[in-house]
């Protein structure tokens, strides 16, 4: 029988988790600046990655990436906790109760379809500019993915796990905190992880039309001002931010006490 020590030896990354994606930045790196110093594309279109280098120094020791930084991450958790808020227990009652399921169903498919970004004019409309838009959209983005996945993980709980609860005398509350949470568990952290990428994406474009400040505020900044060294750099800051935040999610989904949800 495996221990948890054992399930958690298993998920430690070897070396060449490391090093065949390092290889293939450095040869991308390595390109980049070959093709600037041929000068094959005018610097003002594409600076050397020197110049980017010293955008991001610029921004760091300003002051400004650090506020930015602080106002997107507080912006996209306000909103990311909202969506699972409302998701998570929406999905749990369609998936448990045929009739809402029946009836809801077909309008939140429907709202799903919608790209996030067609709620921008409602958006600064009824908020105007600065945070509560940029929330909203993000909580529209994230939302029903959240409750689409929970309310399908719900649906297919073995029929088998409702009988145990019965034999336990689980009724009511106890029923969905001690027998269906934990089931549809492995699927709802799976659907958090896709739901944090889609608040990401969704609040750098917000943050370009309905913020005044932030990590989508500043590209647009840097566009206006003509200045594409800062603009790749704020890229990369947000590229690497978003590569934190999944890989957080993606390790808490891979936890040994949801390890069973991914070896059934």
């Amino acid at each position: 029988m495996s221990t948890g020590n054992d399930l958690l030896s298993t998920s430690r990354p070897n070396w060449s988790t490391f090093v065949a994606p390092a290889s293939v930045a450095l040869a991308i790196l390595l390109m980049w600046q070959a093709v600037c110093h041929g000068q094959a594309i005018p610097e003002s279109v594409l600076p050397t990655p020197a110049q980017v280098g010293l955008a991001l120094r610029e921004e760091f020791e300003s002051g400004r990436l650090a506020r930015d930084v602080g106002v997107s991450m507080g912006r996209v958790l306000v909103g990311y906790v909202l969506a699972v808020v409302f998701g998570v227990p929406s999905g749990l009652l369609l998936g448990g109760i045929p009739v809402l399921r029946a009836a809801f169903l077909p309008v939140l498919n429907f709202l799903r379809c919608l790209s996030p970004i067609t709620w921008i004019p409602f958006a600064i409309l009824w908020f105007g500019v600065g945070h509560a838009p940029v929330i909203f959209l993000i909580f529209m983005g994230a939302s029903f993915p959240m409750v689409l996945a929970t309310c399908v993980a719900t649906t297919r709980i073995p029929t088998i796990y409702g009988r145990i609860a019965r034999e336990f005398g689980l009724r009511g509350l106890s029923r969905w905190s001690w027998m269906v949470l934990p089931a549809v568990l492995p699927d709802v952290l799976a659907a958090m992880r896709v739901s944090i990428g889609v608040a990401w994406l969704v609040l750098v474009a917000a943050e370009m039309v309905a913020g005044q400040d932030g990590l989508g505020f500043a590209i647009w900044d840097a566009r206006n001002g003509l200045r594409p060294d800062l603009l790749i750099a704020e890229m990369f800051v947000i590229g690497g931010i978003g590569i934190i935040l999944d890989r957080s999610l993606a390790t808490l989904a891979r936890h040994p006490f949801v390890r069973w949800g991914h070896e059934r």
